[in-house]
């Protein structure tokens, strides 16, 4: 008897915890079903827009011998700063030495001839036609000369502007051939961004004069670092890439120090004012397969997800393109867990508290 007293006895207690645990769980089940919810938030803003860059010179010249010879002197060093003028390198100079004195002397010959010739026209020994024939002479020659002088002035290669001397390949005593590469110069007291910019932007940029990026744009280095001088955006091209359908852009960045070298690259910052533009935190989103979603909450408490597109985004916020209005609510926290055509409780949460709390704060 007492053991079917105990028995029973357990079998309540077992059926008592049972519920207990059940009631548990539902009660664990309905708060894990409440989500805070809050709307997207209208706002005048800006943001900063990323654009990959190639960097180059203002000026970057390759330097190249316009005689063949053998390479004579090298009067400066890989990396080195040269003025404008400096001798750079010179080509043996003898044969072109030699085609100038003997162009020289035929200078010499003629003119020579051209007096006596003179002197015959005056005593009218010779016609006039002899003098213009010596004449002719003399210009041939003379113009020889001058090309002989332009030949010799061709083995001494100097500088046609201040910049820095890249890699030299070829060493003393090389044999150098008619327009082979010496060096390369570049101009670095200034440097050209290139970088491109999709047919909507540009078209944002040129006819929103009002409302267009700042003309004075940021670099960002490779390393992660803004270089410390603005620059200004000065031209763009006349024609778009067909197959990105892009545009260049260039803006000029001064370099004092010297920093930037022709072919780096970085990031140039814009800045893009924004005018009631609708901002959601990006917590509030999820990402499947490089497209961005949202929990969109409807008037019976259901959440439906959404594809949305982002304009930009900043610190904590997405600028919404489209997908989603102002008056949408959306889930803030849960996203995770959610799912499609799921029934929810929640709070609401207004943008402005929401947006409060981040790090860009609404203006």
């Amino acid at each position: 008897m007492n053991k079917i007293v105990m028995f029973a006895g357990l079998s309540a207690l077992v059926y008592l915890t049972g519920c207990a645990s059940k009631k548990e769980e539902k009660k664990e089940a309905s708060e894990a079903a409440k989500y805070t919810v809050t709307s997207p938030l209208s706002i005048d803003t800006s943001f900063t827009r990323e654009y990959v860059s190639q960097i180059k010179s203002v000026r970057n010249i390759e330097i190249r011998a316009q005689e063949k010879g053998y390479l004579q002197n090298i009067y400066i060093d890989e990396g080195q700063f040269v003025k404008a003028g400096q001798l750079l390198f010179r080509i043996m100079p003898k044969v072109y030495e030699a085609e100038l004195l003997k162009a020289e002397a035929e200078v010499k010959a003629e003119e020579i001839e051209l007096q006596n010739t003179k002197t015959l026209v005056d005593k009218n020994v010779v016609s006039k036609n002899e003098q213009a024939m010596a004449q002719a002479k003399l210009d041939q020659a003379t113009a020889e000369m001058t090309l002989a002088k332009l030949h010799l002035s061709f083995t001494e290669i100097r500088a046609p502007f201040d910049g820095i001397i890249d890699r030299i390949p070829k060493k003393l005593g090389s044999l150098i051939d008619e327009g082979e590469l010496l060096t390369s110069l570049s101009d670095n007291s200034q440097m050209f961004a290139y970088f491109n910019v999709s047919e909507p932007e540009y078209l944002d940029y040129e006819t929103n004069t009002k409302g267009r990026g700042d003309s004075k744009v940021s670099l960002l280095l490779a390393n992660n670092q803004p270089l410390a001088y603005k620059g200004d955006v000065e031209t763009v091209e006349s024609e778009f890439d067909n197959a990105t359908g892009n545009i260049a852009f260039r803006a000029k960045f001064p370099n004092p120090d010297k920093l930037l070298k022709n072919g780096e690259t970085g990031k140039v910052m814009m800045t893009i004012p924004l005018k009631n533009a609708l901002v959601i935190p990006q917590k509030a989103t999820y990402e499947i397969q490089d497209k961005l979603y949202v929990f969109v909450v409807d008037n019976n408490h259901v959440v439906r997800s959404r594809n949305i597109a982002i304009r930009g985004q900043m610190p904590d916020l997405y600028v919404i393109e489209s997908g989603i209005l102002e008056n949408d609510k959306i889930l803030l926290d849960g996203v995770q867990r959610a799912k499609d055509d799921e029934k929810i409780s929640f709070d609401y949460l207004a943008p402005k508290e929401v947006v409060s709390h981040l790090r860009l704060k609404a203006e």
